[in-house]
């Protein structure tokens, strides 16, 4: 596999025998490479006046299997140039307000894409058959990632009987929730950069005692990767504010119907058994909005009632 922190010197060395096309590409990712690690190789082609395939050929030129793997070695490059206050400005220093909402969305939809491009179907379908197989299924996600650990376990509580998030403020207490893991479970441990260090203890926790790990992070290079047998990338923001979950959340999404589909008739069954339960002790009568006669009847409190 080609070295990826010489990416810049094989640009260099191969110049002369680009074409005119490939020299705008080099050009624009030798004095742009900060710009150029958010694009799909559609966007980088149609910002230099090529197209997209030209934009792939020129990847393998450089000695590369393909785009995703030229992605990645540029986003090491950018990763191993920019410090962290850089990357910030990166990506937000120069926009203005007014395009604020234009250019946040547009990010993220480009690192759906590229989550698209790079994902490994095989690595998924594996995944899916992991879990489908372990007794118990262990769910860990620290900080930033704990909504997305939570959002998957409350879906995953609806299809399997023995689910558990991990929730912890210690190592000693992640521990302890982990005290039965066997080597009949799965855990999935979702982190990306900063990188969750009681997140990797609980996989190698997990790992020692032969669970099954899958990780759900944004790189190959991930070291949530060190101790898992399957690993599903989703690509995250590398300079940010705040952390962009959306791609990760797709796989996730992608994840939890692909297990739903593998189990149908238990998923209905519960659900129908929900609906029963939620009837029967009012969940919902108090507070939600139904449609009557195409109008919007709200179910307010009255006065000197009590709230639930």
């Amino acid at each position: 596999m080609i070295q990826r922190d010489n990416l810049l010197g094989r640009l260099n060395k191969q110049y002369s025998t680009m074409s005119k096309g490939q020299k705008r590409l080099a050009d624009y990712i030798s004095d742009h490479y900060d710009k150029a690690v958010f694009m799909t190789a559609a966007r980088l082609g149609s910002e230099v006046g090529v197209s997209e395939s030209t934009t792939v050929r020129f990847a393998v030129q450089m000695g590369y299997d393909g785009f995703p793997e030229f992605h990645r070695a540029l986003e090491e490059l950018v990763m191993n140039k920019l410090n962290s206050i850089q990357r910030m400005e990166v990506t937000y220093g120069r926009i203005p307000q007014s395009k604020i909402l234009d250019t946040v969305l547009q990010a993220d939809i480009d690192k759906i894409k590229l989550t698209l491009e790079q994902t490994d179907r095989e690595a998924f379908n594996l995944a899916v058959e992991t879990i489908l197989k372990a007794e118990t299924i262990y769910v860990v996600g620290i900080r930033s990632c704990a909504p997305l650990a939570s959002f998957l376990s409350f879906y995953l509580n609806q299809i399997f009987q023995s689910v558990k998030l991990v929730t912890t403020n210690s190592a000693s207490e992640l521990f302890e929730q982990m005290i039965r893991i066997n080597e009949k479970d799965v855990i999935i441990g979702i982190s990306f950069p900063r990188y969750s260090m009681r997140t990797l203890k609980a996989m190698e926790f997990a790992n020692n005692r032969n669970a099954k790990v899958i990780t759900i992070t944004d790189s190959v290079h991930s070291p949530m990767n060190l101790y898992s047998s399957c690993n599903l990338i989703a690509r995250s923001d590398m300079a940010s504010i705040v952390d962009s979950l959306v791609a990760p959340l797709s796989v996730i999404n992608a994840l939890i119907v692909a297990l739903c589909m593998n189990r149908q008739k238990e998923v209905m069954n519960t659900l129908e058994t929900m609906e029963k339960i939620w009837d029967e002790y009012q969940v919902y009568s108090s507070d939600e909005i139904n449609y009557l006669d195409d109008k919007l009847k709200l179910h307010l409190q009255k006065p000197g009632e009590k709230y639930d």
